[in-house]
């Protein structure tokens, strides 16, 4: 092989080798995103998979209405006003809905959605994981005649994750400003979005006159929920709470609220150590169910019914003489 030949062979193997290259960075940066059917539905899950994101349109939408989410009322009014206020064009705040588990916290933002729709409020859920990629949705919204709750569900994060800075970013600290037709809802067990530890405290400081100042752990753990202009705290349902729940959603099931279905259900919720709503929801679910079985026909009933039916009666015989 001459030099020149060789050249010429070296030089094509390092354009293949370019090109090699350049499709793997195609494929390992994610091109950027592109805007779904937005009539397709009024709520979208952000999803990303193999470098890949997009909006994904939600088919089957949960049917919770604000009528049936009982004893928050105070939560409920807060809420359905400042997403009044977002849907209308004025003036609303981001929203942190803390508290005791099961007490209507995401429920009660799938209502909102719910009661809004028609008004051209729309959806988009991300998990924690994707609050990374939080600014390139805005700015996908931006624009949008739609109004659009990011919303993230049962959210907290750990020391040094991704999302926290992007969140709080977009909450309020990036020079780039978040469109008016954009809101944050979040639900949370935790206050302030991040572990609190003991040692936590040891970064206080004290004054000569006794003043106490939380040092820089604690001012970067609150900094993030002192973002969301609208706390909503719910707290654990009494009992009298909870039978009121109860006997909504087995009314919303055609069963009767009897004694009997008052004692299973307290019976039910000292099982699972909780008279949550979410609790009340699942005995009536459970105890509708059977009392609407026990009411049917059972199957081998049935069987044996519809064979008689069947069946041509069997010939009678005359008489012997």
């Amino acid at each position: 092989m001459s030099r020149t030949d060789a050249l010429d062979h070296l030089l094509a193997r390092g354009e293949a080798l370019l090109a090699q290259v350049e499709r793997s960075l195609q494929h390992a940066w994610p091109g950027p995103l592109a805007a779904p059917d937005w009539a397709a539905s009024p709520a979208f899950r952000y999803r990303s998979r193999h470098q890949r994101a997009r909006l994904e349109p939600v088919t089957m939408l949960s049917a919770i209405t604000l009528a049936d989410l009982k004893d928050i009322d105070a939560q409920k009014d807060r809420l359905v006003r400042n997403t009044a206020q977002f849907v209308q064009g004025l003036p609303a705040n981001n929203v942190l809905l803390t508290g005791a588990r099961g007490t209507g916290k995401s429920s009660l933002i799938k209502a909102c959605l719910n009661a809004f729709a028609a008004q051209g409020l729309r959806l988009i859920e991300m998990d924690r994981a994707d609050l990374v990629d939080l600014p390139d949705v805005v700015s996908l919204l931006a624009g949008r005649p739609e109004r659009f709750i990011v919303f993230s569900d049962d959210l907290s994060f750990e020391d040094g994750d991704a999302g926290y800075k992007a969140l709080k970013s977009v909450l309020d600290g990036s020079v780039a400003a978040t469109g008016d037709n954009v809101l944050v809802y979040a639900t949370s067990n935790r206050r302030h979005l991040l572990p609190e530890y003991m040692k936590d405290n040891e970064s206080y400081t004290h004054t000569a006159e006794g003043e106490i100042h939380p040092g820089e752990v604690v001012e970067e753990k609150i900094s993030l929920s002192e973002r969301f202009g609208l706390w909503l705290s719910f707290y654990p349902f009494s009992q009298a709470e909870y039978l009121h729940i109860v006997a909504h959603w087995l009314q919303h099931y055609g069963a009767p609220f009897s004694d009997d279905a008052r004692n299973e259900s307290l019976v039910f919720a000292l099982e699972r150590g909780s008279r949550s709503g979410r609790v009340a929801y699942q005995f009536a679910r459970d105890y509708a169910g059977r009392a609407a079985a026990a009411a049917a026909p059972q199957p081998a009933a049935r069987a044996a019914s519809s064979a008689a039916q069947a069946s041509p009666a069997p010939p009678t015989r005359a008489p012997q003489p």
